[in-house]
């Protein structure tokens, strides 16, 4: 039996177990969710790091601990927004479940538990890098269910790798310093 490990960003392309907790998210006005199990913590927005080198859908760092967390700003990201924006006061950082990436939203309004029959599964071709792995019906509103392993392309995911190392030596650079 073949014990490779799948290449960064694959993920398992069934959605979590339906009636699983998601968290809700606002992204520029469009409904989406994450799986519960995918986010560590919500923060409110704090003052990020922002070298000049990084591209617009990098909103910044956040300094957690000591270590820099890439921040995605996911309406940005998914073409939702054009340019930047001062921060909304009810904008949020989403710590993913690893703690190595933040995701930037315009807010995280509520953690709830889906029914079964709510949850119905979207093909990944028919979204960028299969990032919306199901459609939540919540009453009259339909939620994009995110994958958070396929959010980032595996290019993008190495790209943020690369700014996160050279954040790292700034930041190692200063404290010794």
């Amino acid at each position: 039996m073949d014990k490779t490990p799948p290449p960064a960003g694959a993920a398992n392309k069934t959605p979590p177990p339906a009636g699983a907790a998601y968290l809700l998210l606002d992204v520029a006005g469009v409904p989406c969710a994450l799986p519960r199990a995918a986010v560590s913590e919500v923060l409110p927005l704090p003052n990020l790091f922002r070298p000049p080198t990084l591209g617009p859908l990098l909103a910044g760092f956040l300094n957690l601990g000591g270590e820099p967390v890439p921040v995605v700003d996911l309406a940005r990201l998914f073409g939702l927004r054009a340019e930047a924006r001062e921060p909304g006061a009810y904008d949020h950082l989403v710590l993913a479940a690893d703690r190595a990436t933040a995701f930037l939203v315009d807010r995280a309004s509520d953690l709830v538990t889906v029914a079964p029959e709510a949850v119905r599964p979207v093909s990944g071709r028919q979204t960028l890098n299969g990032c919306v792995e199901a459609e939540i019906t919540l009453g009259d509103r339909l939620v994009h269910a995110l994958a958070p392993g396929r959010i980032l392309t595996v290019e993008e995911q190495e790209r943020l790798s690369a700014l996160t190392r050279a954040a790292q030596e700034r930041l190692a650079a200063l404290s010794a310093g």
